[in-house]
């Protein structure tokens, strides 16, 4: 199972990220950049007067592999 993670840097400097529940497995590049770009210009999620989301960073996948011991 993979999971996605989506990380932006804050209006403090400092970093933030979203970890959908539900994401593809195999998004490219583009178009998860934009999902990105336009998490960044909708500028309303904040938390103590700092805007969360503001400027795109980077993205990965996290695979995590199960193996059954019984």
């Amino acid at each position: 199972m993979k999971k996605l993670t989506m990380t932006f840097k804050t209006s403090s400097g400092k970093q933030a990220s979203i970890k959908p529940t539900i994401a593809k497995e195999d998004l490219t590049a583009e178009t998860v950049k934009k999902a990105m770009d336009d998490i960044s210009a909708l500028n309303i999620f904040a938390k103590d007067n700092v805007a969360l989301y503001q400027e795109p960073k980077s993205a990965h996948y996290t695979e995590t592999i199960i193996t059954d011991i019984f």
